[in-house]
C-alpha cells in the first residue's frame, strides 16, 4: 500500500486522482484549506487522513503543518490544487499576481521543501499538475502562465537536485479539462461552459497514475495531454 499526499482533492482532477488511489486501497493524506473542508474530505474518502493548510499563505505552511501529525514516509506528493485568474498585464493588480503565484508556485515549492525528508525515505515521487499554459503563454493569461512556467522550472530543478536521492519528478501538462476551474475560465472568457468539449478529469487522473506506477528503472519527466476527438 502506497502513501500519497494530495492537494486539490476536493474537486476536478485532484478529486479524480484521490478517488482512483482510494479505490485501490492506498493511504491518502489530503490537504484542505480549513477544518470544514477537511471534514468534508474525510467523509468523502473514508479512512483518509486530512491536513489543514491554506495554500494562499505559503509563509504559514510550516507553522500549520508543525501543529499536525504528518506521515512518516511518502510514496508521492501530488500538487494538483491551483487557481486561474485571467486578465491583461495592463489590468492585473499586484494582489492578483501575488495570489496566483502563491497558490500555483510558492506553495508547491514550500510544501515540497517541508516534505522532502519523507519523500527521500521512500524514494518517492513528486507530481506537479501543470498546464498547457506552462508551455505557451496566451494573451490575458499572463499571471497564470507565469506561475505555470515557474512550476516547470521548479520541477526541472528539483528533478536534478533529488535524482541521487531516488526521488522522481513528473510534470503533467493538460489542455482544457472539464472541471469547476474550467467553468470559471469560460465565464472569465465570456463563453458558455461545454464540458463535452474538454478532457475528462478521470483521463488526466489515469495519466498521473501512469507516471506513478512506472517501474523504478524509468522516470517520466513531462507528459502533455490534449483533448481527443469525441466524434461529435
Amino acid at each position: 500500500m502506497a502513501t500519497h499526499l494530495i492537494t486539490g482533492a476536493g474537486s476536478g482532477i485532484g478529486e479524480a486522482v484521490a478517488q482512483r488511489l482510494h479505490e485501490r486501497g492506498d493511504e491518502l493524506w489530503l490537504v484542505a484549506r480549513d477544518a470544514g473542508r477537511a471534514k468534508d474530505l474525510a467523509a468523502r474518502f473514508p479512512g483518509a487522513h486530512t491536513l489543514v493548510a491554506d495554500l494562499d499563505t505559503p509563509d504559514r505552511l510550516s507553522w500549520a503543518l508543525s501543529h499536525q501529525t504528518l506521515p512518516d514516509r511518502l510514496d508521492s506528493l501530488l500538487h494538483i490544487a491551483g487557481i486561474s485568474d485571467l486578465g491583461a498585464v495592463g489590468e492585473l493588480s499586484t494582489k492578483r499576481w501575488n495570489r496566483t503565484l502563491a497558490v500555483n508556485l510558492v506553495a508547491p515549492a514550500e510544501l515540497t521543501r517541508l516534505l522532502l525528508p519523507q519523500l527521500r525515505i521512500s524514494r518517492g515521487h513528486v507530481v506537479f499538475l501543470n498546464s498547457g499554459a506552462g508551455l505557451t503563454a496566451r494573451p490575458e493569461w499572463g499571471a497564470y502562465a507565469a506561475s505555470k512556467h515557474g512550476l516547470k522550472a521548479l520541477a526541472d530543478s528539483l528533478r536534478g537536485e533529488e535524482h541521487t536521492h531516488g526521488v522522481r519528478v513528473t510534470s503533467v501538462y493538460p489542455g482544457r479539462v472539464a472541471t469547476p476551474m474550467q467553468a470559471g475560465v469560460q465565464q472569465q472568457e465570456g463563453n458558455a461552459y461545454t464540458p463535452d468539449k474538454w478532457i475528462a478529469p478521470s483521463s488526466v487522473a489515469a495519466t498521473v497514475l501512469l507516471a506513478l506506477d512506472l517501474p523504478r528503472d524509468a522516470e517520466i519527466h513531462d507528459l502533455s495531454v490534449r483533448p481527443g476527438y469525441s466524434g461529435s
